[in-house]
């Protein structure tokens, strides 16, 4: 299956140390011929830090994709009841954004693009990148791991010595993920451990 002219959201939150390579992954996202619509969560679009400034974030999403990124909750709401999206991506996907989707909670624009994709029982995929996945998480990965249309990029251990309870997806993986995704599969294994961004 191919990506081309499928549209995607891609949904960024605020596992910073990640970015440099989501944004690799959401160039050739585009480049494999995908419409792409970003989605920024509250802290992915305000918090600066060491891996780099928000604003800088915000207009590199926007050069990629060509679209300006949704950043306000109303601004999510539509992508349900319009169908907007094919398939919804979050990549990187904290702990924290993990945790409220399990539980029903929305508080952000990433959180309402998934809620209001899932609305039509199309996929959303999610990129883990939290510190504590072996530890408060593990209960939120095993929900949505149970929950309809919710697939995972495989993902492993990042650092099994200094966080032995901190997981990170490979982001190689995203696109094989949406292929399999769209096709109500689930990639296998879901497990790869032990590797490094």
């Amino acid at each position: 299956m191919s990506i081309k002219d499928l549209k995607i959201g891609v949904g960024f939150t605020g596992s910073f140390c990640t970015f440099k390579r989501m944004f690799e992954e959401l160039q050739r996202i585009v480049e494999e011929g995908a419409v792409v619509t970003p989605v920024f969560s509250f802290q992915a679009q305000r918090i600066d830090s060491r891996f780099g400034k928000a604003a800088d974030f915000l207009e590199k999403a926007r050069l990629i994709t060509g679209k300006q990124p949704i950043t306000a909750i109303s601004q999510a709401e539509p992508i349900g009841p319009k169908k907007l999206l094919d398939v919804m991506v979050i990549a990187p996907c904290t702990g924290n954004t993990m945790a409220k989707l399990a539980n029903g909670m929305v508080d952000s624009p990433v959180l309402m693009a998934a809620k209001s994709h899932l609305r039509n029982n199309r996929p959303v995929v999610l990129s883990i990148s939290t510190n504590d996945a072996l530890g408060a998480n593990l209960k939120n990965i095993g929900l949505l791991m149970n929950t309809k249309n919710i697939y995972f990029v495989p993902f492993g251990q990042d650092d099994y010595e200094k966080k032995p309870n901190s997981m990170v997806a490979q982001p190689s993986l995203i696109i094989e993920t949406i292929e399999q995704a769209l096709e109500g599969r689930q990639i296998q294994p879901i497990i790869r451990s032990p590797f490094t961004l």
